[in-house]
């Protein structure tokens, strides 16, 4: 969850990932995603896992994820 005025910082924020939210641990303007190593903004993160505590890119990711042997 972002505060009004946006993330401050200019790197990797850290996050805690909640239940259909997030809270800002550390500032900043992006995640990594754990499968790519893509830059998402903060304000375009849609998708990320709550028991791995991490992030990722797009709906294609987490599937890779879930299911490596059958996602290429």
């Amino acid at each position: 969850m972002l505060n009004k005025f946006g993330p401050s910082g200019n790197g990797e924020a850290k996050l805690q990932y909640l239940d259909g939210d997030f809270r800002v641990v550390a500032p900043g303007t992006y995640v990594t995603c754990a499968i790519s190593g893509e830059r998402i903004p903060l304000d375009e993160l849609k998708y990320w896992s709550v028991d791995r505590q991490e992030a990722y890119a797009t709906h294609t990711a987490v599937l890779k994820r879930l299911y490596p042997e059958q996602v290429k």
